[in-house]
């Protein structure tokens, strides 16, 4: 008894300890980079607020298919329940406002998208906040990951990524019928430089659901420099077309 005694308080401050790490650790920051693609909207101001933001406004003057920071990179967010709202570059004119729960330590990849000048107080633009789980491709291989932030476009999509040289998409489709604010998951393939090709690596096409037949959508190479390269493929809209871009805006996750 007198043994189990005197173990207690060492039991006690071990619980305290793990209780303060805990509390420590969910104070750790979010990591965010924010991707402008409201096809009818001028370059934007983008302010985050809180309970733990200090600064409020994070990210400036981002074009139509702008991205911040730089990539490869992410923005350090305080972590939990916030406000993010964007606004006219350089003016008070709020194009959209929406809330957000970022974990901390995660990355997160936050993509305006819709349309701005349709509908009240941006209620036709669509906030996605999507954690960035970047995984570490097997020995030799890349990874992609896509995601659907084109309101213009087919409401789900199929896309095949193939390596080149190749006479178009075949089946098995890669991702199948992504759709709309969704993001898929990271698939690996071989690196494939293919350096005596024209052109080398990967060509990616979307199709509607369901069909292999051209016109496509997408049909455009990607290139990534080297194994253990991992990307992510944003579809987007054209600039005020309403119609889905031709090509995919490319991030880079890792590598």
């Amino acid at each position: 008894m007198s043994r189990l005694l005197k173990a207690l308080p060492l039991a006690l401050a071990l619980a305290v300890l793990t209780i303060f790490a805990a509390s420590c650790g969910s104070n750790a920051p979010a990591q965010v980079r924010f991707v402008h693609a409201i096809q009818d909207a001028n370059p934007l101001d983008i302010d985050v607020s809180g309970p733990n933001v200090t600064s409020k406004q994070e990210f400036t003057d981002i074009s139509f298919l702008g991205v911040q920071p730089n990539q490869p990179g992410y923005t350090s967010m305080p972590s939990g329940s916030d406000t993010i709202e964007g606004f006219l570059t350089g003016t008070t004119t709020e194009v959209f406002s929406d809330s957000v729960s970022w974990g901390a330590g995660t990355q997160y990849t936050v993509i305006a998208t819709g349309f701005s000048l349709t509908g009240t107080n941006g209620s036709n633009v669509v906030l996605l906040s999507i954690p960035d789980n970047i995984p570490a491709p097997p020995t030799g291989d890349v990874e992609f990951r896509v995601i659907h932030a084109s309101p213009s476009g087919p409401g789900t999509v199929d896309v095949y990524i193939e390596l080149n040289p190749n006479s178009g998409p075949g089946l098995p489709v890669t991702i199948k019928g992504l759709a709309y604010t969704q993001a898929s998951n990271y698939v690996s393939f071989a690196f494939n430089p293919n350096n005596d090709t024209t052109p080398p690596g990967y060509t990616v096409y979307v199709t509607a659901s369901g069909s292999t037949q051209p016109p496509f959508f997408i049909s455009e190479p990607i290139y990534p420099a080297n194994a253990g390269a991992v990307r992510t493929l944003v579809l987007t809209d054209v600039q005020d077309g309403k119609t889905m871009n031709t090509s995919f805006l490319e991030l880079s996750d890792l590598n």
